[in-house]
C-alpha cells in the first residue's frame, strides 16, 4: 500500500492557507487604520494617505479571494487525481494527431500544452479584474485590452518557442541517467539562466516595451559621473516606456562583467521631484552591485538548486511517491512537479530566509548611498515613490517580516536616521 504522501502534501497546503491567511488578516487590519505611522507624520500627505489606504484595501479584498479560489482549485487537482486523468487525456490527444504517444518528450509537451491552456483560462478573469478594475480604479493602469491580449499573446508564443526545447533536454538528461544526474541538471539550469539573462533583455524585453537612449542632459551626465567614480562599468544608459501599461515606477541593472546596463522607467522619472532623487535611487542600486548583493544571490540560488536537483534524484524512482498521486508510471516531468509538491515545506523556509537577506541587503544599500551623499534624496526619493505608487503605509510586522524582500518604508527612513544619529 502506497504511502499517503499526496494526502500530507494537500493536509501541508490547506494548513499553510490558513495560516496566510491569519496574516494576510493581521495586514488588513494594519491597513484600516485611519492614521500615518507616527515616522511618516507630515512626510506623507493626507490625501496620499487615504488613496494609498483605498488601494492597498482594495488589493487586500481581491487577494483575499484569489487565494481561496487558488487552494480550492490546487488542492481539489491533487485529492481527485485530475493529473493523473490529464496525463492519459494527453496521451490520447498526441495518438490522434498522428505522433507516438510513448514517446515521452512529444507527451509532455502535450500534458504542458493543456497545462498552459488551462492555466490561462482561470487566471485570465483575476488578471483582468485587477488590471481594468483595481489598477484603473486608483489611476495606474494605462494599457488597453487590445494591449493586454496582444501581451498575453506574446508570452504564450515565446513559451511555444522556447519550452519544448528545454523540456526535451531535461526529459533526455534525466532518461539517461547518472551518478551526476543532479550535477548534470544543475549544469544545464546554470547556463539556461545564463543564456536567458543575456537574451531577455535584448531580445524579449523589446517585443513588449520600447527602450530608447536616455536623452544627453543632466541626469545622464550624473548618473555616468556617478558609475564612473564607483568604477561601475556602465554602457548603455536606457529608459523604459513602463508608463504605456501602468504608471508604478521603477530602475534596474543587468549585464554581465564589463557590460552593464542601467534601466529607468520613464514614471520615474515624471515622479521623482528632480534629478539627484533619480541619482539616489540609481546609488542604492549601485550599492547592490559594490557590495556583491547580486553575485551572493546569484550563487544562493544556484546551491538551492543544485540541493533540489539532489533531492529530485533522490525520490525519482520511488514508485511509492509517484503511486500516491495516482500515476503508474514515472514521467519525468511528473517527477518534478510531485517533488516540488513534496519540499513546500523546505521551501517556505527557504523563502522566509532569503527574505531575511534580501530585506538586510536593501539596509545596506540604502546605507551605501548615504555614505555617497545622497541621504536627503534617499529620503526624498523613497517618500515620493511610496506616494506615487501608492504603497502600504501601516504594516503589520509579522506580515512584512514573512512576505516582504524589502522593508517597508518606516523601518528605511528609521534606519538612515539612526545612523544620522550615530554619526552626531
Amino acid at each position: 500500500m502506497a504511502l499517503p504522501y499526496m494526502e500530507a502534501v494537500v493536509g501541508f497546503m490547506i494548513f499553510m492557507y490558513f495560516f496566510e491567511t491569519y496574516l494576510d488578516i493581521r495586514q488588513h487590519k494594519a491597513l484600516k487604520l485611519p492614521t500615518l505611522p507616527k515616522t511618516l507624520e507630515g512626510v506623507i500627505s493626507q490625501d496620499k494617505f487615504l488613496k494609498s489606504r483605498a488601494y492597498s484595501l482594495d488589493k487586500s479584498h481581491f487577494h483575499f479571494v484569489h487565494e481561496f479560489v487558488t487552494i480550492v482549485m490546487d488542492s481539489t487537482i491533487l485529492y481527485f487525481r485530475v493529473l493523473p486523468w490529464f496525463w492519459k487525456k494527453s496521451e490520447h490527444l498526441v495518438t490522434l494527431v498522428g505522433l507516438n504517444a510513448e514517446n515521452e518528450i512529444l507527451h509532455t509537451l502535450a500534458f504542458l500544452a493543456g497545462v498552459m491552456i488551462w492555466s490561462q483560462i482561470t487566471d485570465l478573469p483575476f488578471s483582468l479584474y485587477s488590471t481594468f478594475v483595481i489598477e484603473a480604479r486608483h489611476g495606474f493602469n494605462k494599457q488597453t485590452i487590445w494591449l493586454f491580449f496582444r501581451d498575453m499573446i506574446k508570452g504564450m508564443l515565446i513559451a511555444i518557442v522556447i519550452g519544448p526545447p528545454i523540456v526535451a533536454a531535461i526529459i533526455v538528461i534525466v532518461q539517461k541517467g547518472s551518478p551526476y544526474l543532479a550535477i548534470y541538471l544543475w549544469g544545464f539550469m546554470l547556463v539556461l539562466s545564463l543564456v536567458m539573462m543575456t537574451i531577455y533583455p535584448v531580445l524579449i524585453a523589446p517585443l513588449f516595451n520600447k527602450f530608447t537612449p536616455l536623452p544627453d542632459g543632466t541626469l545622464r551626465e550624473k548618473i555616468e559621473k556617478l558609475a564612473a567614480s564607483l568604477k561601475f562599468p556602465l554602457k548603455k544608459l536606457f529608459v523604459v516606456d513602463g508608463s504605456t501599461r501602468s504608471s508604478h515606477s521603477n530602475a534596474y541593472m543587468y549585464g554581465f562583467f564589463k557590460n552593464k546596463r542601467i534601466v529607468l522607467y520613464d514614471t520615474l522619472i515624471q515622479q521623482c521631484k528632480n534629478d539627484d532623487e533619480v541619482v539616489a535611487v540609481i546609488a542604492h542600486e549601485l550599492g547592490h552591485w559594490k557590495l556583491n548583493h547580486t553575485v551572493y544571490s546569484f550563487v544562493a540560488v544556484q546551491v538551492l538548486t543544485l540541493l533540489q536537483f539532489g533531492g529530485y534524484t533522490l525520490v525519482r524512482n520511488s514508485s511509492d511517491l509517484f503511486r500516491s498521486f495516482g500515476f503508474d508510471t514515472q514521467p519525468v516531468l511528473i517527477g518534478l512537479i510531485i517533488f516540488q509538491h513534496t519540499v513546500i515545506p523546505i521551501q517556505h523556509l527557504v523563502s522566509f530566509g532569503l527574505n531575511l537577506v534580501s530585506r538586510s541587503f536593501e539596509f545596506q544599500a540604502d546605507a551605501f548611498a548615504k555614505k555617497l551623499g545622497y541621504a536627503a534624496e534617499l529620503r526624498s526619493g523613497l517618500v515620493k515613490l511610496q506616494e506615487e505608487n501608492l504603497s502600504a503605509m501601516n504594516t503589520d510586522p509579522w506580515y512584512s517580516a514573512y512576505h516582504y524582500s524589502h522593508p517597508p518604508l518606516v523601518e528605511r527612513l528609521a534606519a538612515l536616521d539612526k545612523s544620522d544619529k550615530k554619526e552626531k
